[in-house]
This record gives C-alpha cells, sequence and structure tokens, in this order.
C-alpha cells in the first residue's frame, strides 16, 4: 500500500544523494513536495532519510541511470507510487577529465549514457504523462561548461552543450502544453564532481566553487517561475556571456588553461 501524500505533490529528482541534486530535492520538501529520488550510490538511502526530517513521504532507489534498465526501473517505481510527478529534475550527471584519448573509452561512453542517453530516456517518460496531464515543470541541470568547447574535459562539456540546447528546444515544442521547462546553468560548483572526474588537480578543480544549495535554490525559483534558463552566480552570468561571443578556438585554449592536468599546481 502506498504511502498517504503529504504534500503539495510529488518532485522526481535523480543525482539526488549530494551536491546540487540533493539540494534540490531538500527545496522541494521544504516547499511540502513528496519525493522520489534515484542516484547511483548508496548514499540515496542516507540522503532520504536526511530528507523525511522535512515531513515529506521520500521513495529512494538506487540505480544506475547510464542504462536503459535503470531508468526503466526508476521510472516503475514512480509509477508504482499511483500519483502524477508534479516536477521533474533530471540532474543525474557524471564528468571525466584528461585528454579524450588519454581516457578510457568506456568511462567517456558512460558520461554520455548518463548525462545524456539516461536523460533523455527519463524525461521522454515522464515528460509525456505531464503533457497528457497538461501539467507540469522540468528542471534540466545543465552548464555554463555546455557553452565552450571543454579541452581536457571534451565529452562532458559536449553533454552539457546538449543538455542546454536540448532543453530550449523542449521548451518551445511544449510551450502550449502546460508543461514548463527550465535549465540550470551552474558553474564550478562544491560538489564531489571534481574528485570523481579526476580533476583535483587542475586550477578549476583547485579555484573557488559555489555552494550547491545556492545553485539549487536558483535552478528551484526559476522552474517555480517557469523560466527557461538560469545562470546561477553573477560571475557565471559573465563568464556564459562573454563565451557567446568567443570563437570557439580561444574558448577551447582558455578551457586548457583551466582543466588541462596538472594547471592547478
Amino acid at each position: 500500500m502506498n504511502p498517504v501524500p503529504t504534500g503539495k505533490g510529488l518532485a522526481v529528482v535523480t543525482g539526488a544523494s549530494s551536491g546540487i541534486g540533493y539540494e534540490l530535492a531538500r527545496c522541494a520538501a521544504e516547499n511540502g513536495y513528496d519525493l522520489a529520488i534515484a542516484a547511483n550510490e548508496p548514499e540515496i538511502l542516507e540522503a532520504a532519510t536526511k530528507l523525511k526530517e522535512f515531513g515529506v513521504q521520500v521513495e529512494a532507489l538506487q540505480v544506475d541511470l547510464a542504462t536503459p534498465d535503470g531508468v526503466r526501473r526508476f521510472v516503475d517505481a514512480v509509477s508504482a507510487l499511483g500519483r502524477p510527478v508534479d516536477l521533474l529534475m533530471a540532474n543525474a550527471g557524471v564528468g571525466l577529465g584528461h585528454g579524450f584519448l588519454d581516457q578510457d573509452l568506456d568511462e567517456a561512453q558512460r558520461v554520455v549514457d548518463t548525462n545524456v542517453t539516461g536523460t533523455i530516456r527519463l524525461v521522454h517518460a515522464i515528460g509525456n504523462r505531464m503533457r497528457e496531464r497538461g501539467e507540469g515543470r522540468i528542471l534540466f541541470t545543465g552548464s555554463i561548461a555546455g557553452f565552450m568547447p571543454g579541452a581536457y574535459q571534451a565529452v562532458y562539456n559536449a553533454t552539457k552543450s546538449f543538455i542546454n540546447s536540448f532543453s530550449f528546444a523542449l521548451r518551445d515544442e511544449l510551450k502550449d502544453s502546460g508543461v514548463t521547462v527550465t535549465c540550470l546553468m551552474p558553474g564550478p560548483t562544491d560538489t564531489e564532481f571534481f574528485e570523481r572526474a579526476d580533476l583535483l588537480d587542475t586550477a578549476v578543480g583547485q579555484g573557488k566553487k559555489d555552494d550547491p544549495a545556492f545553485v539549487a535554490k536558483a535552478g528551484f525559483k526559476a522552474m517555480m517561475d517557469g523560466e527557461g534558463d538560469v545562470v546561477a552566480g553573477w560571475k557565471n552570468k559573465v563568464m556564459s556571456a562573454v563565451a557567446n561571443v568567443t570563437p570557439a578556438g580561444m574558448l577551447a585554449g582558455q578551457h586548457r588553461k583551466m582543466a588541462e592536468p596538472g594547471s592547478g599546481t
């Protein structure tokens, strides 16, 4: 038997075990939404315990959203709750440093499968249900990295460029449907991303980063306000504006200075 709903509605958040994803789930819980959360780490269960302290129902699933089966399992788990999804925050993502030809190809492929393939599979499944209802809000976690060719993060930046572009296109397609689409585009944020992507010895890995709670609040507010996109932090707004008028070759060189192994020493 499903738990009795306690909140305003149901929010689905991926990559919610830590960082921006956890903070997005927290924003939803603080606003009275029950939660269905997922991540590929066992820490997702610890996150669920903390989120329940806000007095909402939390269903958590440790699942690999880089695989079709993982996405299917999570969608089935959400469906089993018997409730419409009001908010979908597609935040799951991974990074990978070093030059492309030096990367393990399976790891590089996993970046694509998590950031792009798994994300669009999830949004296709839940987005269709939102459109049928004529109501819902979708938030993608893109990145200002999507504005620049990512030397020494080539695959990651390309996936974020895809997400940024995809979100704007989907927003236009759904403009008369009652479903809104928002893209959160943060800059470097103080999460486990840099350690997991093997970027700790880089300039960007050692540089100043934004608070994930601040980033999540900006994204959540933009989603609830129905905005198309939000770049969190004034420095990131400047960077994104400059990137839009800077030649791609120059941007790649600038990114090399931030992400090349050993650039932080």
